[in-house]
């Protein structure tokens, strides 16, 4: 069977922050929304860890639901930062 990898987003510490700001959420409440612990959010953040699997897909669905386009040195409101 072969693996499907294409198309996969890997999220990296500042997309995830951004994201989480995005939902105007701390990181206890992502946490929450998405079943897992603050402490794994923070680490993400800190660049620690990446999510992968399961927690990767979910932030994906997460980001297209709520409209969450990220570039790199852009706000969310588009102004440079």
């Amino acid at each position: 069977m072969e693996q499907r990898k294409k198309g996969k987003r890997r999220w990296n510490e500042q997309e995830i922050r951004a994201l989480r700001h995005h939902l105007n959420l701390t990181q206890a409440r992502l946490a929450e929304e998405m079943g897992t612990r603050q402490q794994t959010i923070s680490e993400w953040e800190k660049g620690i860890y990446r999510p992968r699997g399961a927690s990767a897909t979910l932030l994906s669905i997460i980001a297209e639901r709520s409209g969450f386009a990220y570039k790199a040195g852009e706000k969310q409101d588009g102004s440079k930062q």
